[in-house]
């Protein structure tokens, strides 16, 4: 991604293209894993994900962070099958972590960037105490452009 100049990321070959701005000044967000601005096409159809946590299709939760991440990208994928979109749709993500330090730093980066390539989403982390369910500790939720 070059560093200051909008690039554009295709989410449909006519009229619905996120651009992703990320300016020189601010620095390459990239290799932390999101990307600074995303500009939504005028008149875009937009879908709320609500916050996927780390639960499998039985509804069991590891007590391990890495494995909760890795599960919880797995179900948003999920919900954005289910609404008929793709990753290079997705303009905004907000994760919420318990008890966040740096060392959960590499495994949400790698998450997102393994999820995402080259067309990041904007991104804000949420440091928090604890989520709607206690054994949980991450959860990510999603704006979508639809086609």
């Amino acid at each position: 991604m070059t560093m200051g100049v909008p690039t554009t990321t295709t989410a449909n070959e006519t009229d619905r293209k996120l651009t992703i701005v990320n300016p020189q000044s601010l620095g390459d967000p990239s290799p932390n894993g999101y990307s600074t601005a995303v500009i939504v096409p005028p008149n875009a159809r937009l879908a709320y994900i609500s916050g996927q946590g780390g639960f499998d299709s039985r509804g069991a939760l590891s007590p391990d962070f890495a494995v909760q991440v890795e599960q919880a990208y797995a179900n948003l994928r999920t919900a954005l099958d289910g609404i008929g979109a793709r990753t290079d749709q997705v303009a905004k993500l907000t994760v919420y972590v318990v008890d966040h330090d740096m060392s959960k730093l590499e495994v949400l980066t790698g998450n997102v960037k393994k999820m995402f390539g080259e067309a990041l989403p904007a991104q804000t982390l949420v440091p928090v105490p604890k989520l709607a369910i206690d054994p949980m500790l991450f959860e990510v939720e999603a704006v979508v452009v639809l086609d």
